[in-house]
């Protein structure tokens, strides 16, 4: 019987699919009768298992003691048995099967047979190749060119298994097997340590294994690589051959015979790189005066520990039942953050290593399981700054052994070996090591958070760079880091790391930058060089050929985007250190507060420049201090603003629009307070519109009209767009609900407190006129206002009409309370919305980068014809979201990476299965969380259900906020997602890609049945379309200040576009679904209902848009498509240009 093949869900690795085939699945008892027919040969028949059965003893069973413990280990250690079981499930899912093992077992001992037989070469001088044929290349940059000393090949000293493979901790997804291969004592010499003999022996050494191997049919592909990028330490990759070539892959490293060199001879003080050879030219120096070289002597000294530390991991994990567990989830976790590959990363060597530092000074038990491990791991990382202080796991160091101070003067992090001589993280920059701290941290955060899936934001979800960091830039010309290197005279340093300018710059580069972006930045990262990998008969790939260097910031909002970098009084000591840094950008300023001091001013004006600068220092500090030209520098932190930015002198994405509209309603809110001669107090004024909140895509613009476009109405004197003219701008009415006070003078009749508010908005209006000049229009709903060129619309509230509206007498004379529609619909209006929008005002107060976030947000949903089914309130909390429950990120500090987050959370979330609970104000405990989860389990309705700490009861969730989506509307929306994410993350990263992230905008119209082209003259909204038009049309608007009271009631609301499309919707919404993007959309895309197309019996009173179809004595009718596409065109004479039928149905 197969076993169904589990799957992982967004693990970011790739698991093989067919491993799981080969594992024995668990049998379950059958019958005498099967197991006969089974031993009877029927071997072509499938056998049937069938479910065991329990005796009412057995099934009653009291549990047993290890059974009582784990119910007590879950209880204690886990949030929840479910868990304790996804760890099991996940490890389960890493593990190796037995069949994957004796794959190996079998390939491992055939390469070994192989690499034994390795025929004796002459003995040539180093620098001659004559002996290697010419398919076969060494894999080393041979710079300088020659070295002294003699080689030959000789069949190696041994073959031993290395690493995690025999250790137990190998795992899956990416199985790499170590195979250390000895080098016979007779082809090293004890001096070959100097000048890199050794490192180009191995490189040789391995070049002549290669060449054995070409000609074995046992061998599949065969490639080089760089152990974690080091280049000193090529290795040779093969895999087996046939369709088992991709499931792992065996790696060759050549090592010396253990205790050949001396260790002493690798102390980070010493010299083993001779300036007079690597220059080749005359020095002076003697050797004790000679540039230390730490990192290439950790580079030779860690190939002759390998052995070592393998005993040393196995003594100390034999002792601990779960370490092979604890390591597998540490390497899981590093794995989604990116930090276990390439060059200067955490690998699985230093997981293991980590928890066998943790177990011999006891830090953690050898009893402990592995969540315990992994939580101790995470939580001793968070605490321990390994770059101020380093540990080491040598107990009694031989007195030659460096110690800790020396290790730190050499190394930014320090972690050392058992033997006491070898760094570990010799290769590990600082702000790695940060990183690693800030991840830890993070994590540690939200482990026992029982609002947040702890599982799943720890292993499950990938953390690339451009999700993670606020901003990213890359360094593309990476052979500009030579001139870096002579700019900041790096010889000695770069003598150190064999000639690698990238590996040598990088340091003193992320320093230069720390101290530049200082308090802006929480946190610096970079990217870990990818461990290159080359064909055995190419040349070593140049360091230049690497991918370019991208480095991430982790701002600080409130400070990321100050223009003014305020520097030391001009008399400080610190002042020319100031200088020194930034140049001629520093100047002498004087302050309001009296003061004089260096300063350097960077430009912006509007929100969307000052998001750029960070990318000013970055450039001028590399230009000015390593020789980087700011064209090498590929900054693309802000680049998806794009879409949202408005105003073509100063450019904007919405926030200084926003706050005028904000401070706009700030001041009518007090007028309003403090108007006299109502019959009732006003007891609230509150916003209920998005741009109050900061979210209106593209906020309401002041506008200044322009009086000869219109003429003005007889009666109320309004204006009215000229017949010819374009139809004229959009006008916003920003809803303002106004509270009246409870009184005994309010009816209980509904219709009598709705003249009752008519007649409030009708005073209200003369009231702003007679004391503030603005013109004002009431209406029975509402009362239109117009002030500083924006249109407000107040709606006078009384707190007990949704309670009347709900209260009827039935026939008996009694009083019925029924909840019904139009009472709910009020009570959002008046109630619900203004306190989502002030409580989402908030949110945009602590995080300043929401609302442009939710702008963006709601864009790309307009754009791919969304809107209409995820309204504008569900998209601000599925954005506040991403604020409120970041796990395992932290807060968004840009719009990008929030918009990249809201992408990947609409492709991602399990909408069937869990509810997307907004916890507002933290108000949300975790009881209140679990039953809104459990509530919507028992339903099992897939819709995209949402719901925010407003509508939270003690015992249960309303509906109000439940946004149902049809199950087809998710898929598409789902897809979407993922789709737009994968185009958009690849575009940002990868800069020879054309650069457009307008395409992600951009939907695509070939699976809907008909297209409706509107005129553009008639899109009131047409400039904030994805693609604007060149061509402009006069709205009725001009530039220049707007006056703050008086003139003339504009036309508002006036949006034909969202008029033909209710008609269209009204008329036609059994038949189709309409869609169009609101803002400034062109196209109307219809897709017929494909119920609506089955044939029904004829009725008369079912004729409407239907053509009648005679089949024998039987008539039926069928839509009428032509006559429905010429209804199309009538009804929207003036506004549509054509309509384009694009399926059968239509023709």
């Amino acid at each position: 019987m197969k076993k169904k093949q589990p799957v992982v869900e967004d693990t970011g690795e790739v698991i093989d699919s067919h491993e799981e085939e080969d594992e024995a699945p668990l049998k379950a008892k059958r019958s005498k009768h099967e197991q006969a027919g089974e031993g009877g040969g029927g071997g072509g028949e499938e056998v049937v298992y069938h479910p065991v059965k329990l005796s009412r003893s057995d099934l009653y069973r009291p549990p047993s003691a290890e059974e009582l413990n784990q119910l007590k280990e879950a209880e204690s250690l886990f949030h929840c048995s479910l868990l304790k079981m996804q760890m099991e499930e996940l490890l389960k899912e890493v593990a190796l099967s037995e069949r994957r093992k004796q794959q190996i077992d079998s390939f491992v001992q055939t390469v070994t047979k192989l690499l034994q037989a390795v025929p004796d070469s002459p003995e040539v001088e180093v620098s001659d190749l004559s002996w290697l044929s010419g398919a076969v290349k060494v894999p080393f940059l041979l710079v300088p060119k020659t070295t002294k000393g003699k080689f030959h090949m000789a069949p190696p000293a041994s073959v031993d298994l290395i690493g995690s493979y025999p250790l137990g901790t190998c795992t899956k997804p990416r199985v790499t097997v170590d195979l250390a291969v000895t080098i016979p004592a007779d082809v090293l010499h004890p001096k070959d340590v100097v000048n890199q003999r050794y490192p180009r022996k191995r490189a040789l050494y391995l070049a002549g294994l290669a060449q054995h191997l070409t000609s074995s049919s046992d061998i599949g592909a065969m490639s080089y690589s760089c152990l974690h990028g080091n280049r000193l330490r090529p290795v040779l990759l093969l895999t087996p051959p046939g369709k088992e070539s991709s499931s792992f892959t065996v790696r060759v490293h050549a090592c010396p015979p253990p205790g050949f060199f001396k260790p002493n001879r690798f102390h980070p003080q010493r010299n083993n790189v001779r300036t007079e050879w690597y220059t080749g030219l005359q020095t002076s120096m003697s050797e004790g005066s000679e540039p230390p070289t730490p990192h290439y002597n950790s580079s030779v000294l860690g190939d002759l520990l390998p052995r070592a530390h393998l005993q040393f991991l196995s003594a100390v994990s034999s002792q601990c039942s779960a370490f092979a567990d604890g390591v597998a989830l540490l390497k899981v976790w590093l794995r989604q953050r990116e930090l276990d590959q390439g060059t200067g990363c955490f690998n699985g060597f230093l997981a293991s290593m980590l928890l066998t530092y943790l177990l011999t000074t006891h830090r953690i038990s050898n009893t402990m399981t592995a969540y315990q491990l992994l939580r101790n791991s995470l939580n001793f990382l968070a605490t321990t700054d390994l770059t101020v202080n380093g540990i080491s796991l040598a107990r009694d160091p031989d007195c030659t052994a460096p110690a800790l101070a020396e290790f730190h003067n050499a190394f930014q992090v320090v972690f050392v070996d058992p033997s006491g001589h070898l760094n570990m993280c010799a290769d590990m920059t600082a702000c790695t090591y940060k990183q690693l701290q800030h991840e830890a941290s993070v994590s540690m955060q939200f482990w026992d958070d029982p609002t947040v899936d702890g599982f799943h934001s720890l292993l499950m979800t990938p953390k690339p760079m451009i999700r993670t960091s606020d901003h990213v830039f890359q360094l593309c010309e990476l052979v500009k880091l030579q001139s870096s290197c002579k700019k900041l005279n790096l010889l000695s340093e770069l003598m150190d790391h064999s000639g690698n300018y990238v590996h040598t710059a990088l340091p003193y580069i992320l320093s230069l930058l720390q101290r530049g972006l200082g308090e802006r930045i929480h946190l610096l990262t970079h990217s870990l060089s990818p461990d290159p990998e080359w064909s055995v008969e190419s040349e070593a790939p140049k360091h230049k050929a690497q991918p370019p260097l991208s480095f991430g910031l982790l701002l600080k909002p409130e400070l990321a985007t100050s223009v003014l970098e305020r520097g030391p009084p001009a008399d400080s000591p610190k002042a020319a250190e100031f200088r020194e840094l930034w140049g001629s950008r520093s100047e002498l300023r004087r302050f309001q507060d009296g003061g004089i001091t260096e300063a350097v001013l960077w430009d912006g004006q509007s929100m969307c420049q000052k998001q750029l600068v960070p990318k000013q220092i970055i450039t001028h500090l590399l230009q000015l201090h390593a020789d980087v030209p700011e064209s090498c520098v590929r900054y693309v932190g802000v680049k998806v603003d794009d879409v949202i930015i408005t105003g073509s002198e100063v450019p904007s994405t919405g926030e200084e629009e926003s706050l005028r509209v904000v401070q706009s309603y700030d001041d009518l809110s007090r007028k309003l307070w403090r108007l006299e001669g109502l019959p009732l107090s006003i007891t609230a004024v509150q916003g209920a519109h998005p741009a109050l909140r900061y979210t209106q895509v593209f906020p309401p613009l002041p506008l200044k009209l322009d009086y000869s476009f219109f003429v003005r109405e007889k009666i109320s004197r309004s204006l009215v767009p000229k017949e010819d003219k374009p139809c004229p701008a959009y006008v916003t009415p920003i809803t303002v609900i106004c509270h009246m006070e409870g009184s005994g003078k309010w009816p209980h009749d509904r219709l009598a407190i709705r003249h009752i508010r008519a007649a409030f908005h009708i005073r209200l209006g003369e009231l702003l006129k007679k004391h503030h000049n603005y013109p004002c229009k009431p209406c029975p709903t509402h009362l239109d206002v117009w002030k500083d060129g924006l249109l407000f619309r107040v709606q006078v509230a009384y707190h007990r009409e949704p309670q009347v509206l709900r209260e009827s007498v039935n026939a008996e004379g009694l009083l019925v309370v029924r909840d019904n529609e139009e009472a709910q619909a009020l009570e959002m209006a008046t109630n619900y919305k203004p306190l989502l929008t002030s409580t989402l005002h908030g949110l945009q107060q602590q995080h300043q980068c929401f609302g442009a976030v939710c702008r963006l947000a709601k864009r790309w949903l307009g754009a791919q014809l969304f809107s209409e089914d995820i309204t504008e309130d569900t998209a601000d909390l599925l954005v506040a979201s991403l604020f409120l429950q970041p796990a395992p990120f932290t807060p968004p500090g840009s719009p990008q990476v929030g918009f990249l987050r809201f992408l990947r959370l609409l492709a991602s979330f399990d909408w069937r299965n869990t509810p997307l609970i907004v916890n507002l104000n933290n108000q949300l405990t975790g009881k209140q969380s679990v039953d809104a989860r459990n509530s919507h389990i028992v339903s099992r309705s897939w819709s995209l259900f949402l719901a925010h700490t407003a509508d939270m009861s003690s015992s249960h969730v309303t509906d109000r906020l439940c946004v149902c989506v049809s199950v087809q509307m998710l898929h598409r929306v789902v897809m979407l997602a993922a789709e737009s994410l994968k185009v958009l993350e690849n575009q940002l990263m990868d800069g020879s890609q054309m650069q457009d992230v307008r395409v992600v905008m951009r939907p695509p119209l070939d699976a809907y049945d008909v297209l409706i082209h509107l005129n553009p003259k008639q899109v009131p909204l047409l400039s904030q379309a994805v693609d604007p038009p060149a061509v402009t049309f006069s709205r009725g608007v001009m530039d220049g200040n707007v006056a703050h009271s008086g003139g003339a009631m504009p036309v508002v609301d006036y949006n034909p576009v969202s008029l033909y499309l209710a008609e269209l919707r009204d008329s036609f919404g059994d038949l189709a679904l309409f869609f169009c993007d609101p803002y400034g959309g062109t196209v109307i895309a219809v897709l017929w209902n494909p119920k609506a197309f089955v044939p029904l019996p004829f009725k008369t009173s079912q004729v409407s848009a239907r053509r009648v179809e005679v089949t024998g004595e039987e008539a039926k009718t069928v839509p009428n498509v032509e006559a429905i596409l010429e209804d199309f065109r009538n009804m929207g004479k003036g506004l549509v240009k054509s309509v384009e039928a694009r399926t059968e149905k239509c023709t």
